[in-house]
């Protein structure tokens, strides 16, 4: 047995029992990750996965066990390797998060160029994305961090640390009839006009359907958006009113291009901004850094307490 046929195994299952997937995705061949299953069978004498001719459909009730070691042994080889290049080479490596168009825009250039600077010889990337891939992401080993507002911190396998918390607000054009309101806006007014959001599953969108939802109110929503600058783009047009992250406005261009905010704090519920981890990930040195810089209630010692099973609460971090 040996860590290649461990890589092809769990590599097969992930990929949906598409071993020419896997392949491609391994950089290998179809044949050669057949013959290395097939072999691995053989040396274990059990069979992991259920076949149809040679076509794989699934998984045996020992594969299923066979698939849970595989997947923790390639795991803490992974950690080995990376606490080897962290004793020996701490300020090198490489770091790549997972986050959404928002938390890019606009939560997170400051600590990557604070990070950036720090550690130099540290190649970072950013893969942009929807939430539910993220997990996908992470216990493939394909992202070391997940930054998003919703889908991590429910998910099996994955701790989820909260540290930012954030609101939505409204956005119009300017001289909108919203604007001169005297009271406070209520759902019921806003639900009137056709709105402009996030697409459900980003930046909150749950917390915003669930607010008209209680009221008994189903909003008139004219465009899904992937991201705020999108939202904004289509109310500047006149197309409808916006719902954005308060953050996503921008003090400086936004007003310039005839926007204004409206703040709907009372309107919405806060929405919790997570850093996913693989459960059982050791982190270097350089990615506590990242977490706490982003995160300044994260330090360290609160999140080894949370990746060792520790409570997480968002009360104590933010």
């Amino acid at each position: 047995m040996t860590l290649q046929q461990l890589r092809y195994l769990v590599e097969v299952a992930q990929r949906g029992f598409n071993v020419s997937e896997a392949a491609e995705a391994l950089y290998t061949s179809q044949p050669g990750v057949s013959k290395q299953i097939k072999q691995l069978e053989t040396d274990l004498g059990i069979i992991i996965f259920e076949r149809v001719g040679k076509r794989l459909t699934g998984v045996t009730e020992a594969g299923a066990q066979i698939l849970a070691h595989a997947r923790r042994i390639l795991a803490e080889a992974q950690n080995l390797k990376r606490y080897v290049d962290d004793y020996t080479h701490g300020q090198q490596g490489a770091l790549v998060i997972a986050t959404t168009h928002t938390q890019a825009r606009y939560a997170l250039p400051e600590a990557i160029s604070r990070f950036r600077a720090r550690y130099p010889e540290v190649t970072l990337t950013l893969h942009q994305g929807m939430p539910d891939q993220f997990a996908d992401w992470l216990m493939r080993g394909d992202v070391d961090l997940a930054i998003a507002t919703e889908s991590l911190k429910d998910v099996p396998g994955i701790v989820a640390l909260p540290c930012r918390q954030w609101h939505h607000a409204i956005v119009v054009q300017k001289g909108h009839p919203l604007l001169a309101r005297t009271g406070q806006i209520s759902l019921a007014e806003l639900a009137s006009y056709p709105l402009i959001t996030y697409v459900r599953g980003v930046a909150g969108r749950i917390g915003v359907d669930a607010a008209f939802e209680r009221h008994g109110l189903s909003p008139r929503i004219v465009l899904d958006a992937l991201d705020a600058d999108v939202v904004k783009t289509y109310v500047g047009v006149g197309m409808g009113v916006g719902i954005i992250a308060e953050h996503a406005f921008d003090p400086l261009r936004d007003p310039a291009a005839g926007l204004q905010l409206i703040p709907a704090r009372h309107l919405f519920p806060a929405n919790t901004t997570h850093v996913g981890i693989r459960r059982g990930t050791l982190l270097r040195r350089f990615e506590y850094d990242f977490i706490e810089d982003f995160a300044p209630g994260l330090n360290r010692d609160a999140v080894q307490k949370a990746l060792q099973g520790g409570e997480i609460s968002a009360s104590d971090w933010l």
